[in-house]
C-alpha cells in the first residue's frame, strides 16, 4: 500500500507523533491506521510525543572534553527529582560525549548514534521519556574548538563529575603548555559562571548595545546640567565603566580582584611559555530563557470543588 502524505498526517492527528515515526509506523503496518496507532503506542512512542507540550525546565547541564575540543549540552526534564536520578544522569552524560564527535550543533547532536545502540540520541531521549514519564528534550548544545592550546571546563555545584545546573567553556589559543593554559583557562571559567559577561572584549560587544547603553549614558548627563564638553566626558567614563562590568577581559577577576582577566592572563603567559588568548567562551545555565509555567493551586482545588 501507498503511504500517502495524508495518511500520515492523519495519523500525526491523532497520535501526536512525528512525521518519521508516523511513515514509519505505517509502513510497519502496511499502511492499517488503527495499528499504526497500537504500533506507535506499542513504542512508547505516542506517549513520549503526548508529553511534549509540558514544560522541561529542570535536567542537567553536561560538559565533555578532549584535548582541543570541549562541548556543553542541557538536557532538560520536568521536574528536579527526575535530574538527580542516576539512568538521566548516565543520559545527559554519554549525550556530551557523543556531542565531542559532532559539529555540536543540536541537530547534529540529535541525530548521532547513542553510545551502545543503534538509535539516534533524539530517539534514546523519547524512549526515556516513555520509560521515566516526564517530557524530556535536548535543548541546546555547543562546541569550542581550538588549533592549537586547550578548550578548558568548569561545571558550578557539579552533581557528578561533568555534571551540574551551570556549565562553562572557555578556549585558550596558545603554542604553551597545554596543562598550564589549562589551569588558568579553568579559573576563567569559574569567573564566566560567577559574572556571566556579554562578550570577550569591547570589539566583540553588539554595536546596539553600545548605542542604547550610550543614548542612556546621554540623557543621564544631560539631566546634570553640566556644558556640553563635560556631557561628554561624562557619557565616556560611564562606558568605560560598562565596558568593565560586561567585557569578560575588562572584568576584575574573581580569583584575584586586583587584576583584570587579561592581566591575570598575562601573568599565566609566564607558566605557559609563549602568548596566551582567550578566543571564545560559552556558558549555558539551567532554564535560561524557558518560561515556566505557574499554577494557583489553590484555585485548581477551588475550580474541582465546583464542578
Amino acid at each position: 500500500m501507498t503511504i500517502t502524505a495524508a495518511l500520515v498526517k492523519q495519523l500525526r492527528d491523532l497520535t501526536g507523533a512525528g512525521m518519521m515515526d508516523c511513515k514509519k509506523a505505517l509502513t510497519e503496518t502496511d499502511g492499517d491506521l488503527d495499528a499504526a496507532v497500537d504500533w506507535l503506542r506499542t513504542k512508547g512512542i505516542a506517549k513520549a510525543e503526548k508529553k511534549s507540550g509540558r514544560t522541561a525546565a529542570e535536567g542537567l547541564i553536561g560538559v565533555a572534553a578532549s584535548g582541543a575540543d570541549a562541548v556543553v549540552v542541557e538536557v532538560n526534564s520536568e521536574t528536579d527529582f527526575v535530574a538527580r536520578n542516576d539512568a538521566f544522569q548516565t543520559l545527559v552524560g554519554d549525550v556530551a560525549q557523543v556531542a565531542l564527535g559532532t559539529d555540536g550543533s543540536v541537530e547534529a547532536v540529535a541525530a548521532a548514534t547513542y553510545p551502545g545502540s543503534d538509535k539516534s540520541v533524539e530517539e534514546t531521549i523519547k524512549d526515556a521519556v516513555a520509560t521515566i514519564g516526564e517530557n524530556m528534550n535536548l535543548r541546546r548544545s555547543a562546541k569550542l574548538s581550538v588549533g592549537s592550546g586547550t578548550v578548558a571546563t568548569y561545571v558550578h555545584n557539579a552533581v557528578k563529575t561533568d555534571l551540574g545546573k551551570l556549565g562553562v567553556l572557555v578556549a585558550i589559543e596558545t603554542g604553551g603548555d597545554a596543562a598550564a593554559a589549562s589551569a588558568i583557562g579553568r579559573q576563567i571559567a569559574m569567573h564566566v559562571a560567577a559574572t556571566n559577561p556579554l562578550a570577550i572584549d569591547v570589539a566583540d560587544l553588539d554595536p546596539a548595545a553600545i548605542e542604547r547603553e550610550k543614548a542612556i549614558f546621554s540623557e543621564q548627563a544631560k539631566a546634570s546640567g553640566k556644558p556640553e564638553n563635560i556631557i561628554e566626558k561624562m557619557v565616556e567614563g560611564r562606558l568605560r565603566k560598562f565596558y568593565e562590568e560586561v567585557c569578560l577581559l575588562k572584568q576584575s577577576f574573581v580569583i584575584n580582584p586586583d587584576l583584570t582577566v587579561e592581566q591575570a592572563l598575562k601573568e599565566a603567559e609566564k607558566e605557559i611559555g609563549a602568548e596566551a588568548k582567550v578566543t571564545a567562551f560559552e556558558r549555558f545555565a539551567l532554564g535560561e530563557g524557558v518560561e515556566k509555567e505557574e499554577s494557583d493551586f489553590a484555585a485548581e482545588v477551588a475550580a474541582a470543588a465546583k464542578g
